[in-house]
């Protein structure tokens, strides 16, 4: 989903909900898969659309990457296309043999190789399997062909697995009627072999079994779907014997509800299932007419999935600070389920008007989680509030931000729909960010674009310091070397970064770069790719330094303590150490601040203080790639 934000739809109608994916369709060749595949498109309730394994190419997959997709046999679709499929598209598999084997059956394997089938071990069957793991729901055709993938795969029994059978449609059930009522008071003599050049097929021994056994029989070779259901209407009996498994031969089937005797053997895998192997044939035709509405009933469970999601943040004296955190608040509740807020304690009223807030909304949930902030290693509560916070989550999914972001309510909709299509080879994402500099007119350009935002909600993420990070002071509490702010995502027993996926690339990174040493060609690809993306993926509106006054004189009274206890260093009020001004802190006064904080409004366009201030430097900013969120026209 991340390769690129500039494809453009071409191949998959907009109005299309279920795209059907096979090798061949009727159209093609008339094979039991093929009119099982018919019959399920023939009922579907929602617009379908066709499209054969070997016309799909990347630009197809994006420009249906919103709709669901179906996949019956695949064997000639591109292999390499099947990471992005499982990365970004919502679809389920029609099994209809063992795709996992390269001769698509493991008998096949062995008469070929002379060797037991090991396909499910070497890279062709891992893809499979991973093909299979990353559908929302697996069909298969008999319990014994699940079994024999889930002995192999055993990972996919996790997954939504369902015996489907073969499918027919209306017209079969209404003829299947009339030929048994024109046919009641036939004298059946016959039995029918189905005649093959496909050695699994068993034709050979099936019609041994006829000259042996005296049977007079027919032999159908190429014949009309129509005039085969005549011809078993009228027949003893069928034989089929096939020479490897054979998931659910349609033709088994057809027989026994026209009336046929069978003799099969125990390659036909359907044959003792409870639906088939009774003397009733109202019970498998019951089955075989509900099969459909089973089908279509678990695809549209599976579309309509909404996913729940928990939003989280911390807050300590946000009120006082100018954080517009009830903005923020109220982004969360557009799209969230739930939104837990952790408070540190605040003695500004910050606490009491999210107390008061909680009452009158339901999805609100604050905690007071009270810390030592006068600690030595005050700083590293950051990251455990952001953990506790987390923690308290009861989400599928969970979105963080700070008291300073809100979500854009445009984005609303796209986090759902993310969610919903959450890359399936991550746990995290990272997603923009719109960072103002002095008013709502520049975004920074200085900056990271992006930051770790939506992740699965899974009890081994957490916040805190990452383990290269990790380190303690001579009285064994924890702090951090420099590299991290503390709150970063790391696996809660090894203390490793997690993973996460990300749309900005190295190619992107170097563009940013030439963006800012003032290139006027890389600002202006920069300043497109980036509301492109703006336009693609949801993000947040970042207010930490629209006031540059307030975020001055918060470094003066807060940040330096911040960063000398995060990371276990003295820093002494001296010119020196002020990156802002040419005097120790103790020395600036309010005015001194405002006038800096006006001059850096309007003559930059951002500045990391790292370093002290060089307006001689004059960085570069981007235009705002769409408006404010209208919650911010409350705050």
């Amino acid at each position: 989903m991340f390769e690129s934000v500039f494809k453009t739809a071409t191949l998959i109608p907009e109005d299309v909900d279920i795209v059907f994916v096979a090798d061949l369709f009727v159209e093609d060749y008339v094979g039991g898969a093929e009119l099982t595949t018919e019959a399920l498109i023939e009922s579907c309730p929602l617009k379908t659309f066709k499209i054969k394994c070997s016309d799909i190419t990347l630009e197809t997959l994006n420009s249906g990457h919103t709709k669901y997709w179906i996949f019956g046999n695949f064997s000639s679709l591109n292999k390499e296309l099947i990471p992005t499929i499982v990365a970004n598209i919502q679809y389920s598999i029609l099994e209809y043999d063992y795709k996992f084997c390269k001769y698509r059956s493991i008998e096949k394997h062995k008469l070929i190789t002379g060797s037991e089938c090991d396909c499910h071990q070497d890279m062709h069957g891992k893809m499979i399997s991973a093909f299979m793991y990353g559908s929302k729901s697996l069909w298969w055709m008999s319990e014994a062909q699940q079994a024999i993938y889930e002995k192999r795969f055993p990972f996919l029994a996790e997954k939504e697995n369902t015996v489907l059978s073969s499918i027919f449609n209306d017209e079969f059930f209404a003829a299947v009627k009339l030929l048994k009522e024109k046919y009641k008071d036939h004298n059946r003599e016959k039995w029918i072999v189905l005649g093959s050049t496909s050695w699994i097929k068993g034709f050979q021994q099936a019609e041994e079994w006829c000259k042996q056994n005296n049977k007079e029989y027919e032999v159908l070779w190429n014949v009309p779907y129509s005039e085969v259901l005549e011809k078993l209407a009228q027949a003893e009996g069928f034989v089929y014997l096939p020479q490897g498994g054979d998931t659910c031969p349609r033709m088994v089937i057809e027989a026994k509800l026209l009336g046929c005797k069978l003799h099969i053997n125990e390659d036909v895998q359907h044959a003792k299932e409870i639906w088939f192997d009774t003397k009733d044939p109202f019970d498998t035709e019951a089955y075989l007419y509900a099969a459909r509405e089973r089908f279509w009933s678990s695809i549209q469970q599976s579309m309509n999935y909404v996913p729940n999601i928990s939003g989280y943040i911390t807050t300590k004296d946000a009120k006082s600070q100018g954080y517009p955190f009830k903005a923020s608040i109220e982004s969360l509740l557009g799209f969230c389920n739930e939104v837990v807020v952790v408070d540190g304690g605040s003695t500004d009223g910050t606490w009491e008007e999210l107390n008061n807030w909680s009452e009158k909304e339901e999805k609100l949930k604050v905690y007071l989680v009270e810390r030592d902030w006068n600690h030595p290693r005050h700083a590293v509560f950051d990251g455990a509030q952001k953990a506790e916070a987390r923690n308290r989550c009861t989400g599928e999914y969970c979105w963080q931000q700070d008291a300073d972001e809100v979500v854009h309510e445009d984005d609303y909709e796209r986090i759902v729909n993310l969610c919903r299509n959450f890359p399936k080879h991550a746990n995290l994402i990272s997603l923009p960010v719109i960072e103002y500099w002095g008013s709502n007119k520049k975004v920074r350009l200085d900056v990271n674009p992006w930051k770790w935002r939506l992740s699965r909600n899974l009890d081994h993420i957490t916040h805190g310091i990452p383990k290269q990070f990790r380190k303690q002071d001579e009285n064994g509490e924890l702090y951090a070397g420099l590299g991290t702010d503390g709150c970063d995502y790391i696996h809660k027993e090894t203390f490793e970064y997690i993973p996460h996926a990300n749309f900005y690339t190295g190619e992107i990174h170097n563009l940013r770069i030439n963006a800012i040493r003032g290139n006027k060609e890389s600002i202006e690809s920069y300043t497109q790719w980036f509301s492109r993306v703006v336009d693609v993926f949801p993000g947040v509106h970042h207010y930490s330094w629209i006031d540059i006054s307030r975020k001055i004189k918060t470094y003066k009274n807060y940040w330096s303590q911040h960063w000398q206890s995060l990371f276990n260093i003295e820093q002494k009020d001296t010119p020196e150490n002020n990156m802002f001004f040419d005097k120790s802190w103790s020395e600036v006064t309010e005015q001194e601040i405002n006038d800096l904080a006006k001059k850096l409004s309007e003559e930059m366009g951002g500045w990391i203080f790292h370093e002290k201030i060089d307006f001689s430097k004059k960085t570069p900013h981007v235009e705002p790639p769409r408006d404010e969120p209208k919650v911010m026209e409350k705050k």
